[in-house]
């Protein structure tokens, strides 16, 4: 069975947020982005209470294809330290699973 994921990171620009996303479907390392926001966070960053209003962006993808979204969002990313985490989909309408299938790369991507 395919292993279905979704890749949650936060940034502090809405356009950097667009084009994270833009750029993850175009190169087909994810099927669909959402980007929500702005939202406020309240994290601890060396040593300080910090609040930041952020937007999320929620990146639907396979798990085969994580390293190579990890690498996109990071050569993009502003931040030293992002937040780039991989949440499991444990089950989900097998019509929304195929058209995720079809609308990601074919395995294994070679890097841009």
């Amino acid at each position: 069975m395919t292993e279905y994921i979704q890749v949650l990171t936060t940034i502090d620009r809405r356009e950097t947020a667009e084009l994270i996303a833009r750029e993850a479907v175009e190169k087909r390392l994810a099927a669909c982005v959402q980007i929500v926001g702005p939202v406020t966070s309240i994290y601890r960053w060396q040593g300080q209470v910090e609040t930041a209003q952020e937007w999320q962006l929620w990146m639907k993808t396979r798990q085969e294809l994580y390293r190579h979204l990890e690498q996109l969002i990071r050569q993009t990313h502003s931040y030293q330290t992002p937040e780039i985490l991989s949440v499991p989909i444990l089950s989900g309408l097998e019509a929304y699973l195929k058209w995720l299938d079809q609308s990601v790369a074919a395995g294994e991507v070679t890097p841009s």
